[in-house]
């Protein structure tokens, strides 16, 4: 029985994770549930999965749920440091970490440190301090199973293959506005950005899809997950979102993995890895996709990939910069404060005023993501 943690519970990532542990009982059980605010479904969950802890980052609902699971033997903590602090509990055997956005950074080097394997949704993680949290899970000897999608399929395509890699080929759906000029896109809403037509995700990402950022993200965490300059991650829109990604290897040769869109898979991938465990999912339906396309992004309209691109290659804490103005470029769109388009111009202006380190330390990259939010 494998014990999991899964930091981001309440999310779409964290509720597709309950629903692979709900149909294989026999072979995991939660551990520990921590969730961002939403009481009401952590409770939820807690009562059905009987964890041995959970947490609530919004400490102001920490009295609800305590409440709520007092007549249960469920340990109930509040606050970012106590998310990061159940990292350490002995009988934690994977962490799902599945927190949106920097704040999954902390907890999941904890668990590292503790010898926890990851199961990582999270790619800011990656993207903020790839360096950093791949040396420490090498000095730990713990293994990172990627969780995205795209990774997981660029996974298992290089299992018994690591040494004889050509490049990394990383599809993109293209989100809801593939094929639309700058000029179509002055005016797009929320509502419209949030209408992928093929994945079902959090507002965030779901944002980050539709602008490439997310796309962006993924190259920056391909580059440190599997160790390959960036310069070798090509980005391929493919609409069907059925090849999951390919890796083409020194001989020419293509592996690519393939599927329904379900973030499922590659959640129960990375939980019973290397084992496969049978899935009551539906199948791909080849007569469904008579054609799979393929084409060059648009990174002229779409400049938030090229922006990834340029931060990786300027290395240090510029992708912290980055990473940070993106998620408060976003906000300010939820919030009806900038335009779509104006995302990208955001990200680009805090990445010319930002300081730059080119040898960051883990507080450095705490201080330049705190500096870069609160510059307004």
């Amino acid at each position: 029985m494998k014990r999991i943690a899964i930091l981001g519970s309440t999310g779409s990532i964290g509720t597709q994770a309950l629903n692979v542990i709900r149909r294989h009982r026999d072979l995991f059980a939660v551990e520990v549930l921590c969730a961002g605010s939403n009481a009401d479904l952590l409770i939820q969950q807690a009562l059905e999965f009987d964890p041995n802890a959970v947490a609530v980052a919004d400490e102001s609902k920490y009295q609800q749920v305590q409440e709520a699971l007092s007549l249960h033997d469920i340990k109930v903590f509040a606050g970012m440091d106590s998310i990061a602090d159940l990292m350490e509990m002995e009988s934690i055997d994977m962490v799902l970490a599945s927190i949106v956005g920097f704040a999954g950074l902390r907890p999941t080097l904890r668990a590292i440190e503790h010898h926890k394997p990851i199961a990582l949704a999270n790619k800011e993680t990656m993207v903020v301090a790839g360096q950093i949290v791949t040396d420490a899970a090498t000095r730990n000897q713990v293994p990172i199973l990627p969780v995205d999608s795209e990774h997981s399929a660029i996974f298992q395509s290089l299992v018994g293959e690591m040494g004889n890699v050509d490049k990394i080929l990383l599809t993109a759906s293209g989100g809801p506005f593939r094929g639309r000029t700058r000029q179509q896109l002055e005016h797009v809403t929320l509502a419209d950005a949030l209408k992928h037509p093929n994945w079902s995700m959090g507002r965030k990402v779901t944002i980050d899809s539709a602008s490439l950022m997310n796309k962006g993200l993924e190259v920056i965490e391909a580059r440190w997950l599997f160790n390959i300059p960036a310069e070798r991650i090509q980005v391929l829109v493919h609409p069907q979102s059925v090849v999951h990604s390919m890796v083409q290897y020194i001989d020419g040769s293509i592996k690519a993995q393939l599927g329904i869109p379900t973030m499922e898979t590659p959640i129960q991938y990375a939980f019973s890895f290397p084992a496969r465990i049978e899935s009551h999912l539906p199948r791909l339906d080849w007569t469904k996709y008579p054609q799979l396309t393929f084409e060059e992004p648009d990174t002229k309209t779409f400049r938030c990939l090229q922006l990834a691109y340029d931060a990786i290659a300027r290395g240090g804490n510029m992708p912290c910069i980055m990473n940070a103005a993106n998620e408060v470029a976003v906000q300010r769109f939820i919030d009806g404060k900038i335009t779509f388009l104006q995302i990208a111009d955001f990200v680009e202006e805090r990445m010319q005023q930002a300081p730059f380190i080119a040898k960051p330390t883990l507080d450095d990259l705490f201080r330049t993501d705190t500096e870069v939010r609160n510059r307004g």
